[in-house]
């Protein structure tokens, strides 16, 4: 009988398990979702877009959404099967998660609101790179360093002094042929 007790508790440390890894998996998508809109909605509103962009852009949106939804509802399949006495591995929860992820953001880095948005975003960071790239030159040009343009300068100056010198060897040369005949 001992045996038969244990076979229970098992049981239900098990739908436990499954119950807490549900929750927290379904809480992660939550989370996961709640910053993508956000995200989402603030490249939107920073980014200047015609119309159809932005209807293009939406409807990549509930599409990313609908897959996000049929993942929850997949879950929930999985672990009413499971209530039922269906063996589930608990990798399939993450393998749900993960396609579903990828499917959700397929469908809007495909849109060309996501490709207005990441242009913008690159010509602020390249922006932004040039304004680091100058505050660093006057930095070091105010503490005396030699700066890129410096160094750059100096590089010009001796492949020209290089190639005068060799002209100058050739012209030597000359002569020198000239003195020897």
């Amino acid at each position: 009988m001992p045996n038969q007790q244990t076979v229970p508790t098992d049981w239900n440390d098990f739908v436990a398990d499954m119950n807490e890894q549900f929750m927290d998996a379904m809480e992660q998508n939550m989370e996961a979702q709640a910053s993508f809109v956000e995200q989402w909605s603030e490249a939107v509103e920073s980014t200047s877009m015609r119309q159809p962009e932005m209807e293009e852009g939406l409807e990549g949106y509930k599409n990313a959404y609908q897959a996000w939804m049929d993942a929850a509802d997949q879950m929930v399949e999985r672990v009413d099967d499971s209530m039922e006495g269906e063996e589930v591995d608990p990798s399939e929860f993450r393998d749900i998660w993960l396609n579903t992820a990828n499917s959700a953001f397929k469908d809007v880095m495909e849109t060309t609101a996501f490709a207005a948005w990441t242009g913008s975003t690159v010509q602020q960071m390249m922006e932004a790179q040039q304004q680091a790239d100058q505050m660093a030159e006057d930095t070091l040009q105010q503490l005396g360093f030699a700066t890129d343009e410096h160094v750059t300068e100096i590089g010009d100056r001796l492949v020209e002094l290089e190639r005068r010198q060799h002209a100058v060897e050739q012209k030597l040369d000359r002569v020198l042929e000239q003195l020897e005949e």
